[in-house]
């Protein structure tokens, strides 16, 4: 595999599990939120419920299911990383919804990128 490949197909899988977001009344408003010691893949606003809920995303993207689901790869120290970088990013934004969410996104693709399935998981944690 060429260098960078796996970067940008984890991009791919990233930008797949935006736009199903997007379809399915989420406003996405953050992508790769960094600080030292986390990362978050997308932030969004859930606009499918009352009141609206600040929803942290993990993606993970696999050519296929063969090492396992996709979702068993946040272990319980990634939990912790995402639920503090949470909790700094809702502290920077404090005008943002409170109610806030942890959700994954499991996205498969083939060798070319090409969509095979996405699924999500509300409220990993």
């Amino acid at each position: 595999m060429p260098h960078g490949y796996n970067k940008l197909f984890g991009q791919k899988g990233e930008d797949e599990a935006a736009q199903y977001l997007q379809k399915n009344g989420f406003r996405v408003i953050e992508k790769n939120f960094r600080i030292r010691n986390g990362e978050i893949d997308i932030i969004a606003l859930d606009e499918s419920v009352k009141p609206n809920e600040l929803v942290f995303v993990e993606v993970k993207t696999r050519f296929s299911n063969s090492f396992g689901d996709p979702l068993e790869a946040i272990h319980y120290y990634k939990m912790q990383a995402l639920k503090r970088t949470a909790l700094i990013y809702q502290m920077k934004h404090p005008k943002l919804p409170q109610l806030l969410r942890l959700d994954a996104i499991a996205v498969t693709l083939d060798q070319d990128g090409k969509l095979i399935s996405i699924r999500i998981v509300k409220n990993i944690s």
